[in-house]
């Protein structure tokens, strides 16, 4: 019986262990091959690893230091066919955003451009939880240093990183969310196309057409234009819950700073212009 007992202690113990084992984040990058897994443990051994500190980090608000690896050099062999085969990082992360992320945005970062990184989280040391979250920004996240170099946008810094993966430009990509290809090359709406990818798209789709999971689509089944006035539509996105306020809201509000008035209304022209509703009174 003791025998029995201690062969099932024993067995209990490797399941356990496997499952523990199981648990450890992995950062998954896929890139023309077959996938390849990095955990934490892996990404904090590697030579390339260093410390960095984000004077403005976009998802805290405030100065942060981080054990990182430079994303350049974690792709290294892959670049090859990172280059022929695509043009865009899609940034996965586990609460369903999705960052795409222009390749040459990456590769500005070896020609005096902002540099990319992917800041890891030690198990022994984890990071405090983000504002007004229960959870942190961790196992991985990416963040840029010299952000103003490049323009990097707020909706670029991915935390939460689950996969990096290869892709098509959003425009070719899903068709759908392009606006008809006889604008003109200044008409408010194609800007405003440009305003939604980097701005909106890590959050939403448009007609279906692209990869998040956080936020409603915003082309169907009926457009925000169908049911709210310019006004309100100006006032949701600046600052969402002196709208609207419900438990699970995720939305933050976006600021002059982060977006222009004159971009804002470019986005109003892009929605109106994908909408077969009347354009906002």
């Amino acid at each position: 019986m003791r025998a029995l007992l201690a062969l099932l202690i024993v067995a209990c113990g490797s399941v356990a262990e496997v499952a523990a084992q199981d648990e450890t984040p992995v950062l998954t990058l896929t890139f023309g091959g077959g996938p390849l897994s990095f955990s934490t443990t892996d990404l904090l051994a590697r030579p390339d690893a260093a410390t960095i500190t984000i004077p403005a980090d976009v998802a805290y608000g405030k100065p942060m230091t981080y054990r990182a690896v430079p994303l350049l050099g974690l792709l290294g062999d892959m670049m090859g066919d990172l280059t022929r085969l695509y043009d865009t990082i899609e940034a996965t992360s586990t609460d369903g955003f999705v960052a795409q992320i222009p390749l040459a945005l990456v590769m500005k970062g070896a020609q005096g451009g902002s540099v990319a990184w992917i800041a890891v989280e030690d198990p022994a040391a984890p990071w405090p939880p983000l504002p007004g979250k229960g959870l942190n920004a961790g196992p991985f996240y990416l963040v840029w240093e010299y952000p103003e170099r490049s323009n990097v946008s707020n909706e670029l810094w991915p935390y939460q990183l689950s996969a990096l993966s290869g892709a098509e430009s959003p425009a070719h990509r899903w068709p759908q969310m392009a606006v008809d290809a006889r604008l003109p090359a200044d008409a408010p709406a194609r800007r405003g196309q440009a305003v939604f990818m980097a701005q909106c798209l890590s959050c939403h789709r448009m007609k279906g057409g692209g990869a998040a999971e956080m936020g409603p689509d915003l082309g169907k089944p009926m457009s925000p234009i169908g049911y709210m006035s310019a006004e309100g539509l100006r006032a949701l996105i600046r600052n969402p819950k002196a709208v609207r306020t419900w438990p699970q809201q995720q939305m933050p509000g976006f600021d002059t700073g982060t977006l222009p008035d004159a971009d804002l209304d470019a986005l109003i022209a892009y929605l109106a212009h994908m909408s077969p509703e009347t354009a906002p009174r």
